[in-house]
């Protein structure tokens, strides 16, 4: 009886085997889900998958990017037309005053209330309104501008800000995965994604100091000023143009590195102004065509192409033709690089300067000048 019964289910077994083999097969490992918010251990075994989300970065840096609404008259009035009583005088004579609205973003950056934006956000602006992304509304206040390298600080009187912390641009590298944020078209607060397509753009023409990020990131009308952020959502830049012949995003933005908008934050901050080292000349690039026809050994540096009389590279001995190849023992390599350096220099000290002339190098002392503020 045993041998027929183990002969029985011997067969049982191989005809389950070749007709449901899916019988045999043990049952996966289950995961039971928690409420939610709350996280719940796997079983051994279980695997998470990829999902590829960065609502964690989002979810960390939207907070802290806010709305701006500014508001200014558009035409030019006469002092006089803005005199109450000559305006009871001439009474419906007079053209009404016309006001225009525009829409722009901002990154709060202290829990002071100080909030970094494109200069020509708030260029002009009458009134500033700031909305926060909890739904508060606060008037601004300018606190400074800075139109060359097209950056702002206004600030707001409200508590419990959230604040946006600063990243590394230095670590960034072409191909890292970014997130703008701003308010696009004023449909609201909106999160694109992208890559670092390319680092230490210049020569745009944009603004005078230019040491832009470019990313493929949609960036619309109404996200300038907004956050250019990591994946862990700490902030890289802040978000100023595109290159677009239609007007809208075609891939190609451009945000000002968080380095560039911290330093003026902070002299904006401390005097009000951005202030800036500057000697008085024009220059241009050596490019292969100029070393060549002037003989020259090299094909880095600057020309200097003209002089301002009376200035501060004049006074030292600076004459138009010559290179200037090193600013305080740093090499130049172009113009770009060169305001740069120059504009980092303190007013009133004086820096030595490297200068090529008939294919000599001499070093000129050069006393520093305040760089004159440009004409709005």
């Amino acid at each position: 009886m045993f041998a027929q019964a183990v002969t029985v289910a011997l067969a049982l077994y191989f005809v389950v085997a070749a007709l449901r083999p899916d019988w045999l097969q043990r049952a996966p490992a289950q995961v039971t889900l928690g409420p939610p918010g709350k996280s719940v251990p796997l079983l051994q075994g279980a695997s998470v998958p990829a999902s590829g989300s960065y609502r964690e970065a989002a979810g960390r840096a939207m907070p802290a990017v806010v709305n701006i609404l500014t508001s200014k008259t558009s035409r030019e009035t006469h002092p006089l037309l803005k005199d109450p009583f000559f305006r009871r005088f001439f009474g419906d004579r007079l053209p009404p005053d016309e006001r225009m609205a525009s829409l722009g973003s901002g990154v709060i950056v202290s829990a002071d209330g100080y909030i970094l934006t494109n200069n020509h956000v708030v260029e002009g602006a009458d009134v500033i309104e700031v909305g926060l992304a909890d739904g508060r509304k606060a008037p601004a206040r300018i606190v400074g501008t800075d139109p060359e390298t097209d950056l702002a600080v206004i600030r707001i009187a409200a508590r419990q800000l959230p604040v946006m912390v600063l990243g590394d641009p230095d670590a960034a590298r072409v191909g890292d995965v970014v997130l703008a944020i701003g308010n696009p078209f004023g449909v609201g607060q909106t999160v694109t994604l992208g890559i670092i397509s390319a680092l230490g753009r210049n020569n745009l023409h944009i603004n005078h100091f230019e040491n832009f990020i470019q990313t493929d990131a949609a960036i619309n009308f109404g996200n300038s000023g907004g956050a250019l952020v990591d994946t862990h959502g700490q902030l890289l830049g802040i978000n100023s143009a595109i290159y677009s012949q239609t007007g809208g995003s075609v891939g190609i933005g451009f945000a000002i590195p968080v380095t560039t908008a911290k330093s003026v934050l902070d002299a904006i901050v401390k005097h009000g102004q951005v202030v800036r080292g500057w000697i008085g000349i024009e220059s241009q690039d050596i490019t292969p065509e100029l070393a060549e026809s002037f003989g020259l050994g090299r094909s880095s540096g600057a020309i200097i192409a003209g002089v301002v009389r009376g200035g501060p590279a004049d006074r030292a001995g600076m004459r138009p033709g010559d290179i200037l190849v090193a600013v305080g023992g740093k090499t130049v390599a172009n113009t770009g690089e060169m305001l740069n350096l120059i504009a980092q220099l303190e007013p009133g000290e004086k820096t030595p300067m490297r200068v090529l002339r008939k294919n000599r190098e001499s070093t000129l002392d050069v006393t520093v000048g305040k760089r004159p503020r440009p004409p709005q």
